[in-house]
């Protein structure tokens, strides 16, 4: 199966864009598109998905181990004719200036994929083929196979960036060029970003999407890009950890517990998991290896349900934008109770982020607007950004997520902040940026952990079979 990875230079040049034209175009051809984004973005999937109809999975080399990598995207990428994977930031981009990892260079390395750079060509001329030639020679190891450029201004100016191109990298094909059309911008509105479930791409800009990407690209083209390195190894199924959860660049080694037995006749225990306007920032990931470990997953509408799911055995709150439907979450008075009570009555529940100002006594505007109340804090949301960046998390002491000493990585981004935590909240994380310990977070109430991390399950996959256990227990003592 061919995969090409979607490229930039730096955010901003139109690449999601760009991506959402030739998924629907390949889609529109007949092709099954599996689609993919580099990163830990959660914005971009819920626009994949929309276009193609598949499940969009987050590829990150920080976050989960070269193998994980290459085996999430054999599972997700089953069944499709191809494979698109939107990178994140500029192409070489990552966790710092040193290394390559995070970044979209990764991925398309540990992929052995094309790469297709996106370059916003307002305002340049040869001087884009200068751009083109450093990113090509940057890494050997990857191959820019391919370049679209953005924002041209006219036929001369397009024939210019032809011109340059032949003349000093005739080994890197120009695919198109797509002139300037401020109709073709996604929206953007709180905090800069609009999530699919607000705004569903109207079936307007599509046609407009898709007639601007089938005439100006050569498609026929683009789906004759091929590796020149050897193709992947099959992928061995399951999530390939085996019995132990360690990479070399962790400092943790534990035996994975075993998933929950399914007893004849048995279901598999079910697990709650919101997911509404509200909560639509999850790895899919982290729902595949739930289910792996035992788990029944079974989704909820805080927003639109009065009850919680039945014959639950634990509770999984995602991120998102609370703060957006605050009211209309805060009114659902009856789910609310029941939230509460499952707490109380030690059932295991996981929050992340927007989960975790769900669960926090209510968010402050000119006044406060209540929600669960478990954690004796409030939140309020901030101008600026209040944290962006990958984080590792060492649990403390024993958890819902696995015992004292389990290592995970994640991501934190939010604008929001709240009020000191009362010391005699217990923590459960000790939290590192760049392998500096800056703090303890993961917050515990019973079985109830919340944090503002997002963790990616995929890093160490005993944290998924853990949170099963434990609601298996739940259930079953």
């Amino acid at each position: 199966m061919q995969a090409i990875v979607i490229a930039a230079p730096m955010s901003g040049s139109g690449k999601t864009t760009v991506t959402l034209g030739i998924m629907e175009c390949l889609k529109r051809r007949g092709l099954a598109v599996a689609p993919f984004k580099v990163g830990p973005d959660f914005i971009d999937p819920g626009w994949h998905r929309l276009v193609t109809g598949r499940t969009s999975v987050n590829l990150d080399g920080w976050m989960c181990p070269e193998r994980f990598v290459r085996e999430t995207f054999a599972e997700h990428a089953k069944g499709a004719d191809i494979a698109v994977i939107e990178g994140v930031m500029g192409l070489f981009d990552g966790i710092d200036g040193t290394s390559e990892a995070g970044s979209t260079a990764q991925v398309a390395k540990i992929l052995a994929s094309p790469v297709i750079l996106v370059v916003d060509a307002k305002s340049q001329a040869r001087s884009a083929a200068a751009l083109v030639q450093g990113f090509a020679c940057f890494d050997p190891e990857v191959q820019l196979a391919g370049v679209i450029f953005n924002n041209v201004g006219s036929a001369n100016h397009a024939r210019i960036l032809h011109e340059a191109m032949a003349a000093s990298l005739p080994g890197v094909k120009v695919l198109g060029c797509i002139p300037r059309d401020e109709h073709l911008s996604i929206p953007s509105r709180h905090l800069g970003l609009v999530t699919a479930e607000e705004n569903p791409l109207s079936e307007e800009f599509l046609n407009s999407l898709a007639k601007v990407i089938g005439e100006q690209l050569d498609l026929d083209e683009l789906l004759l890009l091929e590796s020149s390195k050897n193709s992947l190894p099959p992928s061995g199924g399951g999530s390939g950890w085996g019995g132990i959860c360690h990479n070399a660049r962790f400092d943790s080694l534990s035996p994975t517990p075993q998933p929950p037995p399914v007893k004849g006749g048995e279901a598999r225990v079910r697990i709650a998991v919101a997911r509404d306007a509200a909560f639509c920032f999850v790895y899919e990931d982290n729902l595949r290896l739930l289910r792996e470990a035992g788990a029944e997953i079974v989704e909820f509408s805080p927003l639109n349900d009065t009850q919680l799911p039945q014959d639950i055995a634990g509770i999984y709150l995602p991120g998102g934008y609370p703060e957006l439907f605050a009211e209309a979450l805060s009114a659902n008075q009856s789910l609310i109770a029941e939230i509460k009570a499952a707490i109380e009555a030690g059932m295991p529940v996981y929050a992340e982020c927007g989960g975790f100002i769900y669960l926090t006594r209510g968010v402050i505007d000119q006044a406060l607007t209540p929600l669960v109340g478990i954690f004796p804090v409030a939140t309020r949301m901030l101008p600026r950004r209040k944290a962006l960046g990958y984080r590792e998390v060492r649990l403390i002491g024993d958890s819902i997520l696995g015992p004292a000493g389990t290592v995970v990585r994640g991501h934190e981004f939010h604008y929001s902040e709240m009020e000191e935590m009362p010391q005699e909240v217990e923590r459960l994380y000790q939290l590192k940026k760049n392998g500096t310990v800056i703090g303890a977070e993961g917050y515990r109430y019973r079985s109830c952990l919340a944090s503002y991390q997002h963790l990616h399950f995929g890093s160490c996959p005993e944290v998924a079979n853990a949170f099963v256990k434990n609601c298996f227990t739940f259930k079953h003592d």
